[in-house]
């Protein structure tokens, strides 16, 4: 049974989230003439907050060819590649970009240092939208890394220039052991481009040191969040048990049933209601000493 619950000051909205979020309320308040809106994919990777806006008229389309003259498209937060935003303006669209900053800012430095011939070797998920995105400015010979195994795997040659790059979510530890087996490989320093998100570094941080007072922690997010999906990782990797759950229906008694401590965080795209839930969710086992009513 629950005695404590330490939730982390860091859990939810991230500032990009919370911005795309913010641009789309006010495309939805602004729009008296009954414009089409949609986005192209998930705004953000959370059920709830797409379950909210679909509620509201707006619709989410998977391609370009799906969206209307005239419609409104908001960019989701991790942006869109470089050809399909130029896909969007050719279909007379009105594009609202929501892309998060430090995404933006990833894209930037990308193509900066690609237009001076240096290929991007880029840490990140091969699937994740933000790097479809963020390859869309480098040269078409960059390549995607996801582990370790796969820096020995790549076919580098010595007269090429590389950079290095990550997804903003990714986690700082494992991208410097990437960037210290690379440069084991090239036997030469190269340019390492600062693309980590910081508030994704103090979300780990705090999920770190909370874990390593609790029981079991509790790691609130969409299921297709990959930053989320990282955030229980770092925590199991405390060697404490990690619940990834998608809301508080998700939680049942029995996984607290043996916790005196439980800690929560949640991943970026995580609502705060929906933490408030799951914080309520947890308290009321503790309240009702092991029972649900």
């Amino acid at each position: 049974m629950a005695d404590t619950i330490i939730r982390a000051t860091t859990a939810g909205f991230c500032m990009g989230v919370d911005l795309a979020l913010r641009k789309l309320d006010r495309v939805l308040a602004e729009n008296t003439c009954q414009e089409k809106i949609c986005t192209l994919g998930p705004i953000i990777h959370n059920p709830q907050v797409l379950r909210d806006y679909a509620e509201q008229g707006v619709q989410q389309v998977d391609s370009v060819q799906e969206v209307q003259p005239g419609s409104c498209v908001v960019i989701r937060a991790h942006g869109v590649p470089m050809p399909v935003q130029k896909e969007l303006q050719n279909r007379g669209a009105r594009i609202v970009d929501a892309t998060c900053p430090k995404v933006k800012k990833a894209q930037m430095l990308i193509a900066e240092h690609s237009a001076h011939g240096a290929r991007l070797l880029l840490y990140g998920e091969p699937d994740h939208p933000e790097v479809a995105g963020l390859l869309s400015y480098a040269s078409p010979r960059a390549q995607v890394i996801e582990n370790l195994e796969m820096v020995d795997a790549l076919d580098l040659h010595p007269e090429q220039q590389y950079f290095l790059a990550a997804q903003t979510t990714q986690d700082r530890s494992e991208f410097q052991s990437v960037v210290a087996r690379l440069e084991e490989r090239l036997g030469t320093e190269f340019p390492v481009l600062d693309t980590i998100c910081d508030a994704t570094r103090e979300r780990q941080k705090e999920a770190m040191r909370i874990a390593r007072q609790v029981d079991v922690m509790l790691v609130v997010g969409g299921f297709s969040s990959g930053n989320t999906r990282r955030l229980a990782k770092v925590v199991q990797d405390q060697g404490v048990p990690s619940i990834h759950i998608e809301s508080a229906d998700d939680l049942s008694g029995q996984e607290l049933s043996q916790a005196s401590r439980v800690g929560i965080t949640a991943g970026a795209s995580t609502p705060r209601k929906v933490i408030d839930a799951v914080e309520k969710t947890a308290a009321r086992w503790s309240e009702w000493g092991g029972s649900w009513t």
